[in-house]
């Protein structure tokens, strides 16, 4: 058995009984060819292994970058083994905008569109214009363009209609050379004839004060989603909580700041059989003191519990939890 400790970023002592790395489209095709339960796994930044694994683990280690232009766009072809951060770093020190909003959010380039990650205003489905896939099905490479991603609040294809049938291979962006910089949400506000190089030093320097960092303190990154609730649910909170931050999706859906819901409960820096809500970012749950994958699961099921209660709202979990064969969904 292996253990998945280092494998992903919560860090619970699960094991496996096999990794197998995905470095070529070869060894795809090849593991393809094996009907067994398995998990793509990229850094490990946004799944949970619960218990031990009992499928076989594809890491994926699928590593290119190229760059072009023209008078227009930077255009951006990157493998999804990739760091995303780093593939952001990199456009960065070529005055490429467009992602700077997106520092630090760990992870591989693969996971972006699964997730279609977002921060401080900005989401990646804005910039990409296809998804190389292979599909496990027909065993061949496809190549889906952004609408038919269905990108939405941190959702997608890929956790849908494409889940467990799509590894994918590479991503493609397309940045315009001529773009306004989104600097109206939380600390970005504050800057000054705001540049790419300001806007990427801020965000950086705001995830670092508020966020733990995994290699400290074994954490996902944030465990719940922000809901999008109707107009008419938000109204209703909002009579007994006048001040409640809220973001307006449309004239119909409003988005509130899960943390928010989280915190008024109380729970920021409550601690629950080695498991925390961290103390600077309620969003956030942390492996405190040897927690257990069964202690994570209680504890997000109390603060779900209590949400709904209290709010007449249902959070979703955003990490990937994993159980012996399958997901699991509180």
């Amino acid at each position: 058995m292996i253990s998945l400790s280092a494998l992903h970023t919560f860090g619970f002592n699960t094991f496996a009984k096999s990794v197998k790395r995905v470095d070529s489209l070869s060894t795809l095709y090849a593991l393809a060819q094996q009907n067994i339960p398995n998990v793509i796994l990229g850094e490990g930044s946004n799944t949970v292994f619960t218990e031990d694994y009992y499928g076989v683990i594809w890491q994926n280690c699928l590593s290119g970058i190229t760059f072009t232009e023209d008078s227009d766009f930077h255009y951006i072809t990157a493998a999804s083994g990739e760091n995303w951060h780093q593939l952001v770093t990199k456009c960065v020190s070529l005055s490429i905008g467009g992602f700077e909003n997106l520092a630090l959010i760990p992870g591989t380039v693969g996971a972006a569109p699964i997730q279609n990650i977002g921060a401080y205003g900005v989401e990646i489905s804005s910039f990409i214009s296809e998804v190389e896939y292979f599909d496990f099905q027909d065993k061949t490479l496809k190549t889906i363009n952004a609408y038919n991603c269905q990108f939405g609040y941190r959702d997608s294809i890929f956790k849908h209609e494409l889940r467990d049938v799509a590894f994918i291979t590479k991503v493609m962006f397309s940045l315009p050379k001529r773009y306004e910089f989104v600097t109206h949400y939380g600390e970005l506000s504050e800057l000054e004839n705001p540049s790419i190089d300001s806007i990427y030093e801020a965000v950086i320097r705001v995830r670092k004060n508020k966020l733990p960092d995994p290699h400290q303190v074994g954490n996902a990154g944030s465990f719940f989603k922000n809901p999008v609730v109707p107009l008419e649910v938000f109204e209703s909170i909002q009579i007994q909580f006048p001040d409640i931050p809220h973001y307006p999706i449309s004239d119909k859906y409003i988005k509130i700041p899960a943390a928010w819901l989280i915190d008024t409960l109380g729970f920021k820096g409550t601690i629950e059989d080695g498991i925390q809500c961290h103390p600077q970012q309620a969003l956030v749950l942390t492996n405190y003191n040897n927690g257990t994958g069964r202690s994570l699961l209680n504890f997000a099921n109390i603060i779900k519990s209590a949400v709904k209660a209290q709010f007449g709202i249902v959070l979703e979990h955003e990490v990937q939890l994993l159980g012996q064969t399958e997901r699991i969904v509180l």
